[in-house]
């Protein structure tokens, strides 16, 4: 059972065509703002529209969750730190808390599988107290992780229902870098040591002992690694598979979601076998130093934004690219056009050349994950069944057939 999942649809082909036609317009030589050109096409398609809307509501979701793993040596800091962390976000005194203010965006604390009591309106999708410690016995039970699939499913409503527009998923759980790894090197078989970082710095003792576990958990995960909901039930958590219904129904509802590190990614793995497709709508923020991350973001193809060595989760490093995406947003919607300002072309006969369709370069595929159908090269806004309003927008035109993508 997976919850029902289809395949997802891409973001917007044709609009991603008219957002690419629109950057050639704006007041810069062509390509001359890089990567953020192919970004702000994707929001448009995400969106629907060209030029893109600025994210009015960016929401964080931060996944906690326990992991029996974590009594046998595998982290630098003991369980009980979990708790107290999530105290610490919802007191404001968190990285994510002091990011998200800088980035324009707002934090919910989810407690999926915390080893403790917490508030209620926290806890209210609960699912259990800690998760089995994976080297040794089953995550979840099948109850369970319907249980946790259902939680993330129903918090990614909630969140799109009040109004988000962009949703980011972090995490919080002691231990919880060794099911990811568990998770990605099982997914990519890759083996134990090329995949295992540090995690929250443990010593070369503790290096050993994760590497251990990992290997035997992964012993463990082996007959089920075809089977998503299996393997989050034998070898992750009620944490991972929250994250992972999170994940594939942001993209069924077509919301965009930046990812953040290494265990977010993880999850992301899992839900795109939930929901072929769902990685189109998925951005990676960042590149983690955990070694998981990059064998994660290859299979995904998903190329980050940024890469400052950041390992923390919370969400943080998604929420660092934020503002990076939002520039992409502004530059899109903003800028003049050169008939607007006034300005003369370098080449006025390049007008007139064939258009390059951003939807079908390998950049664009990095900007969002898979591109989708991209419309012919040369095509023009008419071709592409949309029209011009006065003010530069893009929309369908009444009389253009239905993108049967949607």
């Amino acid at each position: 059972m997976t919850h029902g999942f289809r395949p997802v649809a891409a973001p917007d082909a044709q609009i991603r065509a008219a957002a690419h036609q629109r950057q050639a317009q704006l007041t810069k030589p062509g390509g001359a703002l890089g990567r953020l050109e192919e970004l702000g096409n994707w929001v448009a398609a995400c969106q629907g529209v060209c030029p893109p809307k600025q994210f009015e509501r960016a929401r964080v979701v931060v996944f906690a969750g326990d992991h029996g793993v974590a009594q046998h040596g595998v982290s630098a800091y003991p369980s009980e730190v979990t708790a107290q962390m999530v105290a610490n976000f919802c007191g404001g005194g968190a990285a994510v808390n002091a990011l998200a203010a800088v980035a324009g965006a707002t934090v919910r604390v989810a407690d999926i599988s915390v080893d403790t009591d917490t508030d209620p309106q926290i806890g209210k999708h609960k699912v259990r107290r800690s998760s089995g410690a994976i080297d040794r016995e089953d995550a979840l039970s099948a109850e369970e992780v319907q249980a946790a699939l259902a939680a993330g499913i129903a918090i990614a409503d909630e969140e799109i229902d009040a109004g988000a527009d962009l949703l980011i998923a972090g995490d919080m759980g002691i231990g919880n870098t060794t099911p990811a790894t568990v998770l990605i090197a099982t997914l990519t078989d890759t083996e134990p040591v090329a995949a295992v970082g540090r995690g929250t710095g443990v010593d070369d003792d503790g290096w050993a002992r994760k590497v251990a576990a990992i290997r035997d958990a992964m012993r463990r995960a082996r007959p089920v690694a075809k089977d998503p909901v299996e393997l989050l039930r034998v070898a992750a958590g009620a944490d991972f598979a929250a994250m992972a219904g999170f994940l594939a129904q942001a993209a069924t509802r077509r919301t965009p979601v930046i990812l953040d590190g290494v265990v977010v990614t993880a999850a992301a793995l899992v839900a795109e076998d939930l929901a072929a497709g769902a990685c189109a709508w998925w951005l990676a923020g960042h590149r983690s130093t955990e070694p998981a991350h990059t064998l994660a973001l290859t299979r995904l193809r998903l190329e980050p934004l940024l890469d400052l060595n950041m390992r923390l989760g919370e969400g943080s490093g998604a929420l660092t690219a934020l503002p990076v995406l939002r520039a992409a947003v502004a530059a899109l919607a903003d800028m003049a056009t050169f008939a607007e300002a006034g300005v003369s072309t370098a080449e006025p006969a390049a007008a007139d050349s064939p258009a390059i369709v951003s939807g079908a370069t390998a950049d664009d595929d990095d900007a969002g994950g898979s591109a989708g159908t991209a419309a012919p090269s040369g095509a023009s806004d008419s071709s592409a069944g949309l029209s011009p309003d006065a003010d530069g927008s893009v929309h369908q035109s009444p009389n253009a057939k239905p993108d049967l993508t949607k």
